[in-house]
C-alpha cells in the first residue's frame, strides 16, 4: 500500500512545496517546522488506519461517549535527519514510545558508497506497530537496512514507512524488500544524481535542518 500526497489537494502539500523552495529553505527554523507539520499531517492519515476503542468521558455536565487508540504505535526515526518530522509525529502520538536508528554513508575512494549503522536505541517493539520516519526516500538502501535490523530483533506486527520525498527507485527498492510496508509518502520523484540526491527533490534535508555537516 502507498499512500502518495500529491495525488490529492491538502494544505500538506504547501509544507512540501516550501520545502522544496531554495529561498524558503534558507531560513532553517522554518525548514524544520515544515518537516514537523509535514509529520503531524501523516500521523493524522496513520492514525485513520489503526483501531479504536469506544470509552466514555466524565465532563463537568455529564458522561461522553468518545474513543481512544486501542494501541499505541512506536514512532521511529533514523537521525539526525528524520527529527523534525518525528518530532511532528510525536505531537500527534503524544503517548509512543520512541526508537532510534544512527545510519550513514560509508564512502569509497571509488565513488562507492554503503550504508552503516552505528546505533539503535529502542523499546522492545515485538507484537508492535512501528512507524518509521526519514524525510528522503533516495535508493532506499538506509530505510530497508534499517527495518530489518529491527525485524530481525523484534517481531514487529505492522510497519509504516512515512518520507516526505521519495525517488520513484527507492520506492521500489522497499517495496521489493519490505513487501509488508505500508508506504507514506509526500512526493515520488523520478530521478537521482550519481551521488543518489533525488532530483529535484530539496537537497540534504539534514544539513537544511542543522547546518552542513563536514
Amino acid at each position: 500500500m502507498i499512500f502518495d500526497l500529491s495525488k490529492t489537494n491538502s494544505i500538506a502539500n504547501v509544507f512540501i512545496a516550501e520545502i522544496r523552495d531554495e529561498q524558503i529553505q534558507k531560513d532553517a527554523m522554518r525548514f524544520r517546522i515544515n518537516m514537523e507539520r509535514i509529520g503531524a499531517y501523516f500521523a493524522f492519515e496513520i492514525s485513520k488506519t489503526l483501531i479504536f476503542r469506544e470509552t466514555e468521558t466524565q465532563t463537568p455536565l455529564g458522561i461522553a461517549k468518545t474513543v481512544q487508540l486501542a494501541e499505541r504505535p512506536v514512532l521511529a526515526t533514523i537521525a539526525r535527519a528524520g527529527i523534525p518530522m518525528h518530532k511532528g509525529m510525536l505531537d500527534i502520538f503524544d503517548r509512543a514510545d520512541c526508537a532510534f536508528v544512527g545510519a550513514y554513508r560509508k564512502s569509497h575512494k571509488s565513488g562507492h558508497f554503503e550504508i552503516a549503522i552505528e546505533y539503535i536505541s529502542s523499546p522492545d517493539l515485538t507484537d508492535r506497530i512501528v512507524i518509521m520516519v526519514d524525510p528522503m526516500l533516495a535508493t532506499g538502501m538506509s530505510m530497508v537496512l534499517c527495518c530489518k535490523e529491527l525485524m530481525g530483533r523484534y517481531k514487529i506486527k505492522e510497519l509504516h514507512i512515512v518520507s516526505a520525498i521519495a525517488s520513484s527507485e527507492g520506492v521500489r527498492h522497499v517495496r521489493a524488500n519490505l513487501p509488508k510496508a505500508k508506504l507514506w509518502i509526500g512526493a515520488i520523484d523520478e530521478e537521482m544524481t550519481s551521488k543518489s540526491y533525488i532530483v529535484p527533490g530539496l537537497g540534504d534535508a539534514g544539513d537544511l535542518a542543522y547546518g552542513t555537516k563536514i
